[in-house]
């Protein structure tokens, strides 16, 4: 339990956090991966260049200090960055690593400003949040190890089938190395699949939503070739796997893990919405309730560029075409006239409220959406206006999370 005093310190400093707070993160992962390069092997090396992960930790510590007499208020966010850590295979030992130097990046931004005072306030604080960080993971690594073909850390899988999806997107179906049963999990969820690339100093590590119904003899992740764009440079990750991965060859996979999960124990309605590859784990959610039988009204939409760049839209089809409870519904943003002759364009444009609620008028349901992060606002801004709780709102950011609010 912390302090009265120490609670006043830490609550004193969020207007300071509000603005310094990226700084402050900035400067603590130069520190920690000069001091500890071996750390370059399990953190996301894109999104460090990209500032995401920098943003990301800077709202966790901006809100654990604004909660901090109130931790509970927090624990989801616990829970699903603790999902990310399981699923990496960070541990109890990294915690006064991260501790150290995020106290040091926190005293060399604010200079004078961190009085002694304020640091031991935040490195008891610290203390605090590490623990409850360390006592869910721990429970998680338990789970992922004992549950019927679970494992710890990576396994070896093998490419049984190599799929072109589209025109940026492929799947791998991955099985055991060993032959022993593979974990189960909850439509939704992700796997960290792990490789040690020709020419990169570190290992590599990426999270994939897994795209296919669970209970298979296989997992599937669909990979969106990331190529350079204004700028940016092209995905080394996805690059090797479209490139240089093949039917035969092993990837190293840890148990799936994740907190953005389709409630199979509702009765209300389904909408899972995506946009681009967000569309992975709505493929997952609706080939589940498309194959359990449900009754529940369940509307799958889908956007794309066009028809080229359009994933499984053959495989929505087999799963929606004998289920009158189950549809399915594109929007093409840029359509061509192969498109339009094929039928699978039912919009021009983008999604907007009034057609999302001409093909899905479910105000009472569960909404699930994924997508790049423009497209994300768009939608959440839309259920906002309609009326939607934010309780029946669910949604998933692929790689660090982000504020559709902003």
């Amino acid at each position: 339990m912390l302090s009265t005093e120490t609670i006043r310190i830490i609550k004193s400093t969020v207007p300071v956090l509000g603005t310094h707070g990226t700084a402050i993160t900035k400067r603590f992962y130069e520190r920690m991966f000069t001091s500890h390069p071996e750390l370059l092997n399990i953190f996301n090396h894109a999104n460090q260049k990209q500032g995401r992960q920098q943003t990301a930790l800077a709202n966790a510590v901006y809100a654990a200090a604004v909660h901090i007499d109130n931790l509970e208020a927090i624990l989801p966010a616990v829970v699903q960055i603790a999902h990310k850590h399981r699923s990496l295979g960070i541990k109890p030992g990294h915690y006064p690593i991260v501790g150290e130097n995020l106290l040091a990046a926190i005293k060399e931004v604010l200079g004078d400003a961190a009085t002694d005072e304020i640091i031991n306030a935040w490195t008891e604080a610290y203390g605090v949040i590490a623990e409850a960080f360390i006592g869910v993971e721990a429970q998680m690594y338990n789970e992922a190890v004992l549950q019927e073909g679970g494992w710890e850390g990576f396994r070896e899988f093998v490419v049984r089938r190599k799929v072109r999806e589209s025109d940026v997107i492929t799947s791998f179906y991955l099985e055991p190395k060993d032959g022993k049963p593979l974990a189960c999990f909850v439509p939704g969820q992700y796997v960290t699949v792990q490789a040690k690339i020709p020419g990169q100093t570190y290992t590599h590590n990426r999270q994939y939503s897994l795209s296919d119904a669970p209970e298979k003899p296989y997992y599937r992740i669909s990979v969106k070739r990331e190529d350079a764009l204004q700028g940016r440079p092209a995905g080394i990750f996805s690059t090797y796997l479209h490139e240089q991965i093949g039917e035969g060859d092993v990837l190293s996979l840890s148990a799936p893990a994740g907190d953005f999960t389709l409630d199979r124990s509702g009765n209300h309605p389904v909408v899972l919405i995506s946009g681009g590859v967000g569309l992975t784990p709505m493929m997952s959610m609706l080939a589940d309730l498309a194959q359990s039988g449900t009754d529940r009204p369940v509307t799958f939409l889908h956007a794309a560029l066009h028809g080229g760049v359009h994933a499984m839209k053959e495989q929505v089809k087999q799963l929606t075409e004998k289920r009158e409870n189950v549809q399915a519904f594109f929007c093409y943003e840029m359509p061509t006239e192969e498109d339009r002759a094929a039928g699978f364009c039912y919009k021009e444009g983008y999604m907007d409220l009034p057609w999302l609620q001409s093909v899905a008028p479910y105000p009472d349901a569960d909404f699930y959406f994924c997508g790049p992060v423009p497209f994300m606002k768009a939608v959440y801004q839309a259920l906002q206006e309609w009326g939607i709780p934010e309780d029946r709102v669910h949604y998933e950011f692929f790689g660090p999370a982000g504020n559709l609010n902003a």
